[in-house]
């Protein structure tokens, strides 16, 4: 059945092609019968081969049509004006009776008109759902149109005095009208150009060259009214501009949407300097030498309406400025100017913020298009419970802001529970199902501040309590400024180390106890602070997995040791590395993001070993296992790491699919005081054994430690005995010049 319905398909496509063909074909006819006859007389073949090059048009615009089922509102407008124009031209064929040419103003002028109003009409219907740009684009486009009327009545003027003794005046105003609609069209198209919000089609430039030529014959025609002979070629610039607007639209058709974003075109003020140009220039003409009032009236009109545009403008950049794109909603700036008037006096309030918990997850998992999409139907719940007169605004990332006017704490307290609960039920983007909740922080006004800048700065340290404390909202209190303000302050330069790449990997070794070889490091991370200097992990990382940003920070561990052990090994040094990993970093996505990561750079899973916490692991056993199994399945070293502090570990052990123990410095450092200490030491390096896995003692800090780890048969060690964490500048050099500790001990023996 799939077969038959492609074949159908195929089919379809190859019947729709068949007009294009003809009207393609028929219009070479047309053209090479005119260039090989007489240009300027009438030729009955050539004019019947443009009428039927016209019907071909109407032919092709009318399978257009049908194969958009008429849902494309500018397909059906563009095919009707293709419609209306050729009918005028075969009333106008049918009504000459041996002439030359009918009189200047006929019926079929009512066609031909009937085609300006239809071209527009698929012109605005293609930039209505660009909401507050419809209006500045049609007012560049009547700019544009005028200022080229004004041109053209200072050029056209004189030319059309001369003939006015065998022409009416009403006449003459239809001659001259004619070239005015299609720059009025052509402008148009300017103005949607210079939007830099649309796409016209693939086959764009035909509709433009379709025009020029309407406006280059309706020229010609003015300028010769009186010796025009049907099937003349002015007659092939309008037959040949229905023949480029009918490929235009069977284009649009076929593209699917009219309607793509992109982000290039024309500068925005292209048009509009060129239209208030060519005013000027025919006003200051007219200062010089006598010119047609109607040039001069035009080029006045031209610079009046020139500054309508720019009111919109100005309305344009500041709603850009204050409203977030992704969702509609007002931005950070936004925010506070809708609050401004909102504080003071005694006028109580309410201002959330609210962070998406574990959002960047989504985001690796699934890709940023997923995460956009679901942004937009948070922020669409969110929504739901708030009344016309409370503030919604998106701050960036994954983080909203409300402001509640007029509420009490019991109300405030409310909301808040509400806009939890808009998120209990899963977001649905395409055929994911994700399950999202949110941190709430609030801060009260009059009682904790009226200015919006602290009152701001509350509202996030809360939001930062609820989050730490996964409480789901929290309410600021004095007691949270305790440290708060200190640990905020940190956190904003934790997100911007983030940004500006201020971390840096250093490397231990792992020494590799019965032949003392040095065949892996674990990496560890530093942060250059800009203004405490390097600082050790233990000074941050507690506060980026209270603030979520534990994954962001672990895939730049993961990406930084790779790609360090990638280069290692083409420098020839064979080495792997151990990675840490928090718990929030054991998602479904981690086992495809570090295939990816191997691949990207040719490297074998054995390259890399992952380090994860036994508490971490004892937090979610079966999701935890399930998701070490995959790695461990992909040939990729799982090592339980500080193994012996947390709950439950030989009820666990069993089932966890780990190659190695890493014992705690906690059971290193008791061994050179604690007897008992040795002993259990020595009975999970057999217990590690008997389940085959690997014990990597960390902590060795002397020599009489080591002699006592080798003896009771413990297999790598790393330790400040052997090196402190290096940069990776220093790991080739520490490990060529590393003298094994088994040579020593024996030669001082």
């Amino acid at each position: 059945m799939l077969t038959e319905a492609h074949g159908d398909d195929t089919a379809r496509r190859s019947i729709s092609r068949i007009p294009v063909i003809a009207l393609v074909t028929v219009s070479a006819l047309y053209v090479a019968c005119l260039l090989l006859g007489d240009l300027a007389r009438f030729d009955a073949a050539v004019v019947w081969l443009g009428i039927t090059a016209e019907l071909s048009a109407v032919a092709v615009c009318i399978f257009a049509v049908l194969r958009t089922r008429r849902s494309q509102w500018q397909v059906v407008f563009g095919a009707a004006a293709v419609t209306v124009y050729t009918a005028g031209d075969a009333y106008y064929l049918s009504a000459l009776n041996g002439q030359h040419s009918l009189s200047v103003v006929s019926a079929a002028d009512v066609a031909y008109f009937a085609f300006y109003p239809l071209m527009l009409g698929a012109l605005v219907v293609t930039v209505r759902k660009l909401k507050g740009l419809t209006w500045p684009l049609l007012l560049d486009s009547i700019v544009g149109a005028l200022a080229a009327a004004s041109v053209m009545a200072m050029i056209l003027a004189p030319v059309l005095q001369a003939g006015a003794g065998s022409s009416t005046t009403f006449e003459m105003v239809v001659v001259v009208i004619y070239p005015v609609l299609d720059l009025l069209l052509i402008s148009t198209i300017g103005g949607l150009m210079t939007s830099r919000g649309l796409d016209l089609g693939p086959r764009w430039p035909l509709l433009v060259a379709g025009l020029m030529l309407f406006a280059i014959a309706d020229i010609a025609y003015a300028l010769g009214t009186q010796d025009y002979i049907a099937g003349s070629v002015i007659d092939a610039g309008w037959i040949l501009g229905v023949v480029a607007i009918a490929l235009w639209i069977d284009g649009v058709a076929r593209a699917g949407a009219v309607l793509r974003h992109h982000d290039r075109g024309m500068p925005a003020v292209t048009m509009l300097m060129v239209s208030t140009g060519s005013a000027v220039s025919v006003l200051l003409i007219g200062c010089q030498v006598p010119i047609a009032p109607l040039a001069q009236a035009l080029a006045a009109l031209t610079l009046l309406l020139a500054a309508a545009p720019l009111l919109f403008r100005n309305r344009l950049l500041v709603a850009l400025a204050t409203t977030d794109d992704l969702t509609g909603l007002p931005n950070r700036r936004g925010l506070i100017r809708d609050l401004r008037g909102r504080l003071g006096g005694r006028r109580s309030g309410a201002l959330f913020f609210l962070d998406l918990d574990r959002f960047k997850d989504v985001n690796d998992a699934l890709g940023h298009d997923v995460g956009d999409a679901l942004l937009v139907q948070v922020g669409e719940r969110f929504a739901r419970p708030l009344t016309s007169n409370d503030l919604l605004a998106r701050l960036g990332g994954d983080e909203f802001a409300v402001f509640l006017d007029g509420v009490s704490l019991e109300e405030a307290l409310r909301v808040a529970r509400r806009l939890e609960a808009e998120l209990a039920e899963p977001v649905q983007i395409g055929t994911a199902s994700l399950k999202i909740s949110v941190s709430i922080g609030i801060a009260l006004t009059p009682e904790n501040g009226t200015d919006i800048h602290l009152l701001m700065r509350k509202a996030d340290i809360a939001m930062f309590r609820a989050k730490s404390s996964r409480s789901g909202h929290h309410l600021y209190s004095s007691m949270d400024d305790d440290g708060g303000a200190r640990k905020l302050r940190m956190l904003q330069e934790l997100r911007a180390a983030l940004v500006e790449g201020q971390f840096e990997l250093h490397y231990q070794p792992k020494v590799h106890l019965p032949d003392d070889a040095v065949t892996s490091v674990e990496a560890l991370i530093r942060w250059n602070h800009p203004v405490l200097g390097q600082l050790p992990p233990t000074s941050f990382l507690p506060l980026a997995e209270e603030a979520g940003l534990m994954p962001e920070l672990s895939t730049l561990v993961l990406e930084a040791a790779v790609a360090q052990v990638s280069r290692w090994r083409a420098d020839g040094l064979i080495i792997s590395v151990a990675v840490n990993l928090s718990q929030s970093c054991i998602q479904h996505g981690l086992p495809r993001q570090v295939r990816t990561l191997l691949t990207q750079h040719h490297l074998p899973p054995e390259c890399l070993m992952l380090e994860i916490t036994e508490d971490m692991l004892m937090g979610d056993p079966a999701h935890s296992a399930k998701i070490l199994a995959q790695l461990r399945a992909d040939g990729i070293r799982i090592s339980i790491d500080d193994f012996g502090t947390g709950y439950s570990s030989l009820a666990y052990l069993r089932d966890l699919p780990a190659d190695e123990l890493k014992l705690d410095r906690s059971f290193i450092t008791a061994m050179r005081s604690d007897r008992r200490a040795g002993g259990l030491v020595g009975s999970i390096i057999d217990l590690a054994h008997s389940l085959d896995l690997r014990v990597v003692a960390e902590g060795v800090d002397n020599a009489e430690t080591l002699l006592e780890l080798r003896a009771l048969g413990c297999d790598l060690a790393q330790g400040f005995h052997f090196a402190k964490p290096l940069p990776a500048a220093l790991v080739v050099p520490w490990i060529t010049g590393h003298t094994p500790v088994a040579a020593v001990t024996s030669a001082t023996g």
